[in-house]
C-alpha cells in the first residue's frame, strides 16, 4: 500500500490535538450506486448496470485500513453507509466492513451503525442480512408520501411502496429514520401539513425534512436555469411550510435538534452529531470526505469522484486518500458553520481557542437584539428564526 503523505502545520498544542475529542469519531462509507439519479440530487451518485462487488468490497476494505494509517488508535462511536443506493450492497459486504471498522477501530459502546435505503431496494431478507452483520439504525429516503409528487422527483418508488418498505424497515431495526422533502413544486402549505402529520404517525424516533433546494448541475437546476421548473412555491410559501415543520413535529414529541433533523430525546443521529460538533470521521470510498486529526495538523481528507478512476487507483496504491492541512482560522469557521446548525449551539470558547480570538462583543450583541442568536454563557446558539436565516447569521458573525 502506498503511504499516505501527512502534512504539517508545526503544531504543538495539545489542546488543538485533542479538539476533536469534543465531537467523537466516526467512519463513513460513501456506496456511489442507484438504479436511477434524481433530478435535485447533486451527490456523487450514478447508475451502473454492472458492479464487480468483489472487486469493490476489497477496494473499500483497503482504504478503511489506509484510513487507520492517518487516526492511529481510537474508538468509533458511528459508521454511516451513504450514498447512492447503499442498500443496493449485498449484505455480506456490508458486514464486512462493520466487522473490519471493528477491527481496526473498535466501537464505542452503543455505537450507532445506520444503512441508507430506498423503498425500491429494500427487501426483508437483505434486512435482516444487514441486521445481522451489525447495522442497527436505517435511514429510508421516502422524500414524499404520494404518487403525483414522487414522479415530479423523480423517484422509482410509489408511496404504497414506501409505507410497506417502511413496515419492512421496523421489523428489522429498532432505529428507523425517514427523509421527506416540502416546499415542492405545486404544493401548498395545507398539503404539506396533512403529509406531515401522515409521517409523524409513522415515525418511531426521527425524521429528516428538508426543504427542495435547487442545485447547480442537477437536472432540476438544469430546467430552472431555463425557466422551465415551474411551480416552485415562493420565499414567503416555504417559510410558511417550514414553521408549520417546527409546529407539528414539537407537538409530536420530535422536536428539532438541527435545521432539517428531528428526534425523540436520545434519539438524535450520532454519526451526524460528530459531523455538527466537528468530530473527525475517516470518509472512504469514491468521493467521500473526512477530518482527521494528527498530531502535526487537522487534515482535510478527499477522494476523486469518478467510481471507475476510484478504484482503479486503489487498485495500484491500496487508496485513493488524498489530503490538505486545515488552518486554525479555518477550522473555526467551519466549527461555526457545522455547531450553529444545532440547537444546542456553539462553544464561544471552543470557537475562540481555534480561532485564536473570540468573536467580537458587538457582532453577537448586534444578532441578539434582532433575536437571531441567544448567548448563555459560553455557548451561542441560533433561535428558530436564527437557523432559518442562518447564512446571513454567520456572515454577521464571521464578517
Amino acid at each position: 500500500m502506498t503511504p499516505i503523505p501527512v502534512p504539517s502545520a508545526g503544531r504543538d498544542d495539545p489542546a488543538a490535538a485533542a479538539d476533536w475529542q469534543a465531537g467523537g469519531f466516526g467512519v463513513y462509507v460513501h456506496w456511489p450506486f442507484c438504479l436511477a439519479k434524481c433530478p435535485y440530487c447533486d451527490f456523487n451518485s450514478h447508475v451502473s448496470r454492472e458492479v464487480d462487488q468483489d472487486a469493490w468490497r476489497r477496494s473499500l476494505l483497503s482504504e478503511m485500513r489506509a484510513a487507520r494509517e492517518l487516526t492511529g488508535p481510537r474508538r468509533a462511536r458511528s459508521m454511516f453507509f451513504g450514498g447512492g443506493t447503499p442498500s443496493l450492497m449485498p449484505p455480506a459486504t456490508v458486514a464486512a466492513l462493520i466487522e473490519e471498522a471493528d477491527r481496526l477501530w473498535g466501537f464505542e459502546p452503543d455505537a450507532e451503525i445506520t444503512l441508507e435505503a430506498n423503498p425500491t431496494s429494500i427487501e426483508a431478507e437483505n434486512f435482516r442480512g444487514y441486521a445481522s452483520g451489525g447495522v442497527n439504525r436505517v435511514s429510508m429516503g421516502a422524500q414524499a408520501l404520494n404518487d403525483a409528487d414522487l414522479k415530479k422527483l423523480g423517484r422509482m418508488h410509489t408511496a404504497a411502496e414506501a409505507r410497506a418498505a417502511f413496515d419492512v424497515a421496523r421489523a428489522a431495526f429498532a432505529r428507523v429514520s425517514f427523509d421527506l422533502i416540502y416546499a415542492r413544486q405545486d404544493q401548498t402549505p395545507a398539503q404539506w401539513e396533512a403529509e406531515l402529520a401522515e409521517a409523524l404517525a409513522m415515525a418511531i424516533d426521527h425524521l429528516s425534512l428538508y426543504q427542495l433546494t435547487i442545485e447547480a448541475g442537477t437536472r432540476f437546476g438544469d430546467l430552472h436555469a431555463r425557466g422551465r421548473l415551474r411551480g416552485l412555491p415562493t420565499d414567503d410559501r416555504a417559510a410558511e411550510m417550514y414553521e408549520i415543520t417546527q409546529g407539528l413535529t414539537e407537538a409530536a414529541g420530535l422536536p428539532a435538534y438541527e435545521i432539517s433533523n428531528h428526534a425523540r430525546p436520545g434519539a438524535e443521529s450520532r454519526h451526524n452529531l460528530v459531523y455538527w460538533r466537528y468530530g473527525d470521521y475517516a470518509g472512504v470510498g469514491p468521493g467521500a470526505h473526512g477530518r482527521i486529526t494528527t498530531p502535526e495538523a487537522r487534515l482535510a481528507t478527499e477522494t476523486r469522484r469518478a467510481p471507475t478512476a476510484w478504484l482503479s487507483q486503489v487498485a495500484a496504491q491500496g487508496h485513493d486518500l488524498k489530503t490538505a492541512p486545515v488552518a486554525p482560522d479555518e477550522q473555526a469557521i467551519e466549527y461555526l458553520m457545522m455547531c450553529l446548525r444545532l440547537v444546542e449551539g456553539a462553544d464561544l470558547a471552543r470557537y475562540a481557542r481555534l480561532a485564536g480570538a473570540p468573536i467580537a462583543e458587538a457582532r453577537i450583541a448586534g444578532l441578539e437584539a434582532e433575536g437571531l442568536v441567544v448567548r448563555d454563557g459560553d455557548r451561542l446558539r441560533a433561535t428558530a428564526r436564527g437557523r432559518a436565516l442562518l447564512d446571513a447569521v454567520l456572515a454577521a458573525l464571521l464578517a
